[in-house]
């Protein structure tokens, strides 16, 4: 499937299993699958839920950082995609 690359992680919080992410470009949306890789990260799921600043949002766009629940650990660094159809 087609991907577009939209953000970066910046932080991983563990307990919550959370990434926090800067978007670099398009946006995202509750809904939209995601494949998140890196050197030893490849994770794809659904966004169920985005939050910024601790509230909850449905749409993300490039400079904004935002928290995205992820079923595997990310790093800092790895790469966010969006899977398009």
């Amino acid at each position: 499937m087609p991907e577009t690359e939209v953000a970066l992680v910046k932080h991983y919080f563990d307990k919550a299993g959370v990434a926090a992410i800067e978007m670099t470009t398009g946006t995202l949306s509750v809904g939209d699958t995601i494949h998140i890789t890196g050197h030893t990260t490849d994770v794809t799921a659904a966004i169920d839920s985005m939050q910024i600043e601790h509230e909850a949002v449905t749409t993300v766009k490039k400079g904004d950082m935002a928290g995205i629940k992820v079923p595997d650990r990310v790093r800092e660094h790895d790469k966010v995609f969006k899977v398009t159809e």
